[in-house]
């Protein structure tokens, strides 16, 4: 169990920031939120759509797993205080990798209500502040379809959780389909993170799985939602995929070739035929904002369908605001969309 876990080795080597204690709430949250929406000339200030939550009773069922090991402490300060140095106004939270999949069914089931609690709290604690994917404990389809109602219909969630991969099941994985039609009939949003493959795990010594493997495992995630025919039966799922799409960017010519190869109903037999589902996903920046990575994204994927992300506290926040802010491709307009614009749209009740 404990190679899901492999994010503590990130949470210490990137130098996590550790927090304040418990929720501080009523006229602190009124002024932080009032000083979120205004920022420097009454500009609109960032939302991010990639922010980790790490509740205490996750983490010990994390640590649970591990031999050895804790991950460091965090709050909604900690959170908080990042954000008010990074003019972001509002984070939507979502648990770290390995999710809520962790022990029995039963226990599944119970993690994930309880994290998707503390997210809805987070929420009512500090107005406007925040937002929550909920946890689902995949690959139990009766447990994710209860908790999917619960969540969205009771705990009024941003939109559900996914990990790229469950075991040696990738998401489009025919055996999801149930969760899928769901999800596709309420038209929800799915954020999607990378974990540690079962397949790949210390294949390089002294490179982290972190470091090739996330990025990998969401490309292969896509492929498998793309070419298995799950995007496009599903249509009304609005999926976000992390890091800028992962390898994605840098494999499309093989995407585009694999497309035109294949004789099945998904894609006319042409290469490219993909790509029109390509473009109607969503892609967040964390980690793919320095101007290789977002050359790539930009040249395939419209700039409308792109999100502001940092990955705190797994990754350095002022390195996201930093790298949207200085690529010399985005007029102030376009930065503004990426920062903002693009996710008011996906998610209307931020709206300024």
């Amino acid at each position: 169990m404990k190679n899901y876990c492999s994010f503590q080795e990130e949470l210490t080597r990137r130098n996590f920031l550790a927090g304040g204690l418990g929720l501080a709430v009523g006229a602190a949250a009124t002024s932080a939120l009032a000083a979120a929406q205004r920022g420097a000339g009454g500009a609109a200030r960032r939302i991010d759509v990639h922010h980790h939550m790490l509740p205490q009773r996750h983490m010990d069922a994390v640590a649970a797993a591990r031999e050895s090991g804790r991950p460091q402490p965090w709050s909604p300060q900690t959170s908080l205080e990042e954000m008010d140095k990074n003019d972001i106004a509002t984070a939507i939270v979502s648990l770290v990798q390995p999710g809520v999949t962790l022990g029995t069914t039963e226990q599944a089931r119970a993690l994930a209500r309880d994290c998707n609690e503390y997210g809805a709290k987070m929420v009512k604690d500090y107005p406007g502040r925040f937002g929550f994917f909920a946890s689902v404990p995949l690959p139990d389809t009766e447990g994710s379809l209860k908790e999917i109602a619960y969540s969205l219909d009771t705990l009024k969630a941003d939109g559900i959780n996914l990990f790229t991969s469950f075991g040696d099941k990738y998401l489009g994985d025919k055996s999801f389909w149930p969760v899928y039609e769901e999800l596709n009939r309420r038209g929800a949003i799915v954020y999607t993170h990378p974990t540690q493959p079962k397949c790949c795990n210390n294949m390089v010594p002294g490179v982290t799985v972190s470091t090739i493997e996330y990025a990998t495992d969401t490309s292969r995630t896509i492929a498998s939602v793309l070419f298995s025919g799950t995007a496009s039966q599903f249509p009304n799922i609005r999926w976000i995929w992390s890091h800028g799409g992962g390898t994605m960017p840098f494999l499309i010519g093989r995407y585009d070739r694999l497309a035109g190869e294949r004789k099945d109903p998904f894609f006319p037999s042409q290469p490219n035929a993909e790509r029109p589902q390509l473009q109607k996903f969503y892609y967040e920046l964390a980690q793919a904002n320095h101007p290789g990575a977002l050359k790539a994204v930009t040249e395939i994927i419209p700039l409308d369908h792109l999100l502001f992300g940092t990955d705190f506290p797994i990754w350095r926040t002022a390195e996201s605001v930093g790298g949207v802010s200085s690529y010399t491709g985005f007029n102030d307009a376009q930065r503004h969309s990426v920062n903002r614009g693009n996710a008011e749209r996906l998610f209307p009740r931020f709206k300024s």
